[in-house]
């Protein structure tokens, strides 16, 4: 039998163990954390309107950390300088949705999402709206009109919360249903790449960005846009403007958005009954890859 009394220093002993012991394992936690964030996935919140109609504000996503290697910016916390290179680094396919941290990140101190249009050497311009592609207008079709719910996330209103910019775009396209709800009416135009990846864009009609003079992407670059083409700041803005001025280095590339996990209208209060009902339906699990046009098979 072991006499307590005559070891004072063991019960000590054993707390200190134990609290070692916790902090060993909340440190690994963190670590594990942070490391699956940094290298592998890790999730994003959209805070504004730049890429409708693909992204609403309100909806969270799955970024994957590896696509297109390791940077400077990988890591969850941005701390590092500017640093030339990738580890394992690839580059992005034209139509991707990827995070973009700019290159003033201290100054704007936010990621941006944006989808990828040009790639090294390509020239990108844009004329009345319409986007160019190496000399050549990437097809675009109408899609018409579709109705968007106004909710505590869309307000249909006349600001540009990405550029800080006044918008008019929104102007007048409020409306009300046939359900008696708010609505907001987006001209949507659909844009296949010459890879035949599509995705819809909005169109508001002439904004200061409609019409650009060529570009031609760097190497090492990419030059990205936002689907919500006549409010997001983006490559064609300058940087005075809270834009990107130009394309941006592979290295602020921070990963690819692969999915929606949920999202929410923005209309909860602190009463439990309403939160279920903020959830947007149909919104998780959407896909954030661009689609190929469906094909027949040849008989």
């Amino acid at each position: 039998m072991i006499d307590v009394a005559a070891n004072p220093a063991t019960p000590t002993r054993s707390r200190r163990s134990r609290w070692i012991a916790e902090l060993r394992g909340l440190l690994t936690t963190i670590l594990l954390v942070f490391g699956v964030h940094s290298l592998i996935a890790k999730p994003f919140y959209i805070p504004s309107e730049s890429m409708m109609p693909e992204l609403l504000v309100g909806d969270r996503l799955v970024v994957s950390k590896y696509p297109y290697g390791w940077s400077y910016v990988s890591p969850s916390f941005h701390l590092l300088p500017f640093l030339h290179g990738r580890l394992l680094g690839r580059m992005p396919e034209r139509g991707d949705i990827v995070i973009v941290t700019p290159p003033d990140a201290g100054r704007r101190g936010e990621d941006l999402i944006k989808r990828v249009i040009g790639l090294p050497g390509d020239t990108i311009r844009l004329i009345g709206g319409r986007l160019w592609l190496n000399g050549r207008p990437v097809p675009t079709r109408d899609m018409g009109v579709r109705l968007m719910p106004i909710d505590g996330n869309f307000h249909c209103d006349a600001n540009d919360p990405d550029a800080g910019r006044a918008f008019s775009g929104f102007a007048g396209a409020r409306m009300t249903g046939a359900d008696g709800r708010a609505y907001c009416r987006l001209h949507i135009l659909r844009e296949t790449l010459p890879e035949g990846r599509a995705y819809d864009t909005l169109d508001f009609g002439w904004s200061g960005e409609d019409d650009t003079p060529a570009y031609t992407v760097p190497a090492d670059h990419v030059f990205v846009l936002g689907d919500n083409r006549d409010n997001s700041a983006d490559s064609r803005v300058p940087v005075a403007l809270n834009g990107l001025g130009g394309a941006v280095p592979l290295e602020t590339i921070g990963g690819r958005a692969e999915f929606v996990t949920f999202s929410l209208n923005g209309d909860a209060t602190r009463n439990p009954l309403t939160w279920i009902s903020a959830f947007r339906s149909g919104r998780a699990g959407t896909s954030l890859r661009p689609s190929y046009p469906v094909r027949t098979a040849r008989r």
